[in-house]
């Protein structure tokens, strides 16, 4: 019997890569008779390095090529991070698997082993992401933050030659990356949520396309699959994109979603934070609710703000 061909899409780098096999791997578990390779597609946010995620704008920055790719049948599946992954897809696509979480958390690595409390006064910090800066600004007002691009590899290396105090990624790139021993501190979410899916794969298909789906389906995990609904919820009732500080990070216990979620201003001095609670079978409905009652508490005038620049 001929072997059945299945072909990923993946972005090049590092660890999109390590994300593409490892579905290739686990897929081959499940299926003997299969023929899987992956086909590295460039997007828009790999060819821009030099500039801030926020200041590019636009949203899709990371999977907008690999879904044209999807589109026109010259893949089968794509593969991403689910925090990647913008609000609207293309009507004829759909993220039908996201697959078991890793650790959601955010990541310190620091240059001389500190921890994020005992940095140093005015510490230089590197990151890109508005999220985390406006609530390490909240969290401490002396640091200093200075735009972080590139791989991890890319970014490990530049703390390490002393370019910053400390940089953020996130425990789950690291982790999969098998550099969890790089991580000086995870840090809480108390003082850092998460971003929408973050730790989280998911696998996007062509909605018609059923085949594919009974082939991946097993790959499917229904908690983290009901928190990232209520993330994206959220986010979406926001319209939040990688210009908005928003963090949305979700729990499933018992049957029960505990949605956190939160809006901030760029220099942390203002940030409405709130949280919602409710059966897993209602996870859209959570969200948007989170999201209506955020709007309520002041954060459109943050939202607002941000957008007119």
């Amino acid at each position: 019997m001929k072997a059945q061909k299945i072909v990923i899409g993946s972005r090049g780098s590092q660890l999109a890569l390590w994300q593409a096999n490892w579905v290739k791997s686990q897929l081959e578990r499940l299926h003997s008779n299969v023929d899987i390779n992956i086909r590295v597609i460039t997007t828009s946010g790999d060819k821009i390095q030099d500039v801030p995620l926020a200041k590019i704008g636009g949203k899709g920055l990371f999977v907008k090529e690999i879904e044209e790719a999807l589109l026109v049948k010259e893949i089968d599946l794509a593969v991403h991070s689910m925090k990647d992954v913008p609000m609207e897809l293309p009507a004829e696509l759909v993220v039908s698997v996201i697959t078991k979480r890793e650790n959601p958390l955010d990541a310190l690595i620091s240059k001389n082993g500190e921890k994020l409390a005992d940095l140093p006064q005015g510490a230089t910090i590197g990151t890109s992401s508005l999220r985390r800066s406006s609530q390490l600004l909240k969290y401490r007002d002396d640091f200093k933050i200075h735009p972080l691009r590139g791989n991890v590899d890319t970014r490990l290396r530049k703390v390490e030659e002393g370019k910053y105090d400390a940089i953020l990624l996130a425990s789950a790139g690291l982790n999969r990356l098998g550099w969890a021993n790089r991580i000086t501190e995870e840090i809480s979410h108390d003082i850092l949520l998460p971003a929408m899916g973050q730790g989280a794969l998911g696998i996007e298909t062509r909605l018609d396309d059923t085949m594919i789906y009974d082939f991946i389906s097993t790959l499917n995990h229904e908690q983290t699959h009901y928190a990232v609904s209520a993330e994206r919820s959220l986010v979406g009732r926001l319209d939040g994109g990688c210009q908005v500080p928003i963090g949305a990070y979700a729990r499933v216990e018992k049957g029960l979603i505990t949605l956190k979620g939160l809006v901030a201003s760029l220099d942390g001095e203002v940030i409405y934070k709130l949280e919602n609670v409710g059966p897993v079978d209602d996870a859209i409905n959570i969200g948007q609710e989170l999201g209506s009652k955020l709007l309520k508490m002041g954060a459109n005038e943050i939202l607002e703000k941000l957008i007119k620049q």
